[in-house]
């Protein structure tokens, strides 16, 4: 017989480490059992994510019939890498987009304003895309650069007239998504408009800027800018870049609706006004009227000679104060007190005050301070104008009473017919369109009704119920805002005319030039609240006429967002 022989020895590849030793049952399954030191023993059960209903599953999944260990119960004392027990990493919440994706966000059927302030707020991976635009002749788009000139242009126009800085930043946006410009930021300040669009993730951004150098006052023109806007906004109207631009040069060239004269007997109607609304008689009408519309010839003649309007509203505020030092000085037995507050109310910053405070509580900080500093020279230029024709009146021994009590709510019909042309009046000298004329005097006359119900009648501070019935007013101006999509300052502005704090500014004024300047100080600190109760109320009823409507993206209020933050840390 021949002697087996041993077989040939194998080489060091044939041994490798990773080669399975004889003895051990290969796999059934067919896989790789090369296992992680990291991989889950077997006989462990994981909880399956009781979220996920797809049979889809990832590549990372843990195998079906296994189970994770469970956390440590409240009993055991638990490691320092221990999980806490009031949080699952496996029912944790999706980090990344979900599979399902974001919920879509509905914006039809709702003013344009909204939309576009829904979108602002919204983070900009979650904005929904613009519909394809067909408002251009070429097929590739309209240029960028020009898209966004006429949007600063647009946007100009709407912060020069006093729009505030959110609702600046809406239209500009609407502008932009109207012409297929989806990644754009607007960026509004008190005298800087900026946007930037980026084509894409890859592409360089391409960014404009303008700066705002004249501000004035004309509603007309600013409804017109508005409709441009909500024209542009609406899907089914086809208005291309050139149409645009035509438009818009249209309004820029259209002349004020009320000629000069107008605007001079308005101002003089305002302050006759004002002093029947704080108890003054026909003798202290007309001398309000007067001196006021001297005040404002004089003004005129200050801007035509280019002086900057802190000195144009002390100018103006010298000729009602004298008229009232004249009639107390001929010892004419009227209320001298009221022409001077008469006059006041003609002067009193209350559109640009109401705009800064507007754009603090939406987060625009920087644009409100700078509207607030504005608002506080022209309160400075008006008292010194005050202060300098006062203080030559108690020279020449003017007997004027600081305690002489104004508006007491004697005559609520005269009052409220006084309120009324007080708004007629301002509304004129906002130079807005005669549409609106009508619905700002009622607003007016309204506002004034709730204050003198709840102040005199109901015997409630001067500061809540100024602030319950700016609330109405801007409530109205809101829903009249969106009944007609134009903006909601010609129904706010003129209607809070009535509520200014003129009779609290007078008194301090009074107090400071006798000398008596705690009194003085106090009663301008009781004319600051007042003020800002305006401001605030104004705001809050917008806010609350928001609250109700029907938003965005929601069927009621808890899905809006809040402006900027929704906390303060």
């Amino acid at each position: 017989m021949t002697e087996a022989k041993d077989p040939k020895p194998q080489s060091d590849e044939a041994r490798s480490a990773f080669r399975q030793p004889s003895g051990i049952a290969a796999s059934v399954d067919g896989e790789s059992s090369t296992t992680s030191e990291f991989e889950i023993p077997q006989g462990l059960a994981v909880a399956r994510h009781a979220v996920i209903e797809s049979e889809t599953t990832s590549e990372f999944a843990l195998p079906e019939g296994l189970e994770a260990p469970s956390a440590p119960g409240a009993e055991g004392e638990g490691s320092a890498f221990s999980m806490p027990s009031t949080h699952s990493a496996w029912t944790a919440p999706t980090a990344f987009t979900p599979a399902s994706g974001f919920p879509a966000v509905s914006l039809t059927d709702v003013p344009w304003q909204d939309r576009m302030r829904a979108m602002l707020r919204m983070p900009v991976a979650e904005r929904p895309a613009p519909e394809p635009s067909q408002k251009h002749d070429d097929e590739t788009g309209p240029a960028v650069p020009r898209v966004l000139d006429l949007t600063l242009r647009i946007g100009e126009l709407l912060l020069a007239g006093g729009e505030g800085a959110e609702d600046v930043e809406a239209a500009m946006f609407a502008v932009c998504r109207s012409y297929g410009l989806d990644r754009c930021e607007p960026n509004v300040t008190f005298t800087l408009l900026s946007i930037s669009h980026q084509p894409s993730l890859v592409e360089d951004p391409v960014t404009a800027s303008r700066t705002v150098r004249r501000r004035g006052t004309d509603y007309t023109r600013l409804a017109a800018v508005f409709h441009l806007v909500d024209d542009l906004s609406d899907p089914d109207t086809n208005i291309s870049l050139e149409e645009a631009y035509r438009r818009l040069a249209e309004i820029r060239r259209n002349r004020h609706p009320y000629p000069t004269w107008v605007l001079t007997v308005a101002s003089g109607l305002l302050a006759g006004g004002a002093s029947l609304l704080v108890g003054g008689g026909a003798t202290v009408f007309f001398a309000a009227m007067f001196g006021s519309m001297l005040g404002d010839r004089l003004a005129w003649l200050c801007a035509g000679r280019g002086l900057p309007e802190f000195y144009q509203f002390a100018v103006a505020a010298m000729p009602p104060a004298a008229m009232g030092v004249v009639l107390t000085v001929t010892h004419v037995d009227v209320k001298a007190s009221a022409v001077i507050t008469g006059g006041l109310f003609a002067l009193l910053p209350g559109r640009a005050l109401v705009a800064g405070v507007q754009d603090g509580l939406t987060g625009f900080y920087i644009t409100a301070a700078a509207r607030l500093l504005e608002v506080m020279y022209f309160f400075v230029s008006i008292v010194a104008g005050v202060l300098v024709v006062l203080y030559f009146g108690v020279q020449l021994g003017a007997e004027l009473n600081p305690d002489a009590k104004l508006g007491t709510g004697d005559e609520p019909f005269v009052q409220i017919f006084a309120s009324m042309l007080l708004s007629l009046a301002f509304a004129i000298l906002l130079q807005q369109e005669r549409s609106t004329v009508l619905a700002v005097t009622l607003n007016g006359g309204i506002a004034w009704c709730v204050y003198g119900a709840m102040n005199y009648a109901g015997d409630i501070s001067p500061v809540a119920s100024t602030a319950a019935a700016a609330g109405l007013v801007g409530l109205f101006g809101q829903l009249m805002s969106r009944y007609r999509f134009a903006s909601a300052l010609p129904y706010t502005t003129a209607a809070i005319g009535p509520l200014l704090p003129g009779s609290a500014t007078y008194f301090g004024l009074l107090g400071i030039a006798q000398g008596e300047v705690d009194a003085g100080l106090l009663s301008l600190s009781n004319a600051v609240a007042l003020a800002m109760a305006i401001a605030i109320g104004v705001n809050l009823g917008g806010e609350i006429s928001r609250l109700f409507l029907r938003m965005p993206g929601a069927a009621s209020a808890a899905g809006r967002r809040a402006a900027k933050r929704t906390r303060g840390f």
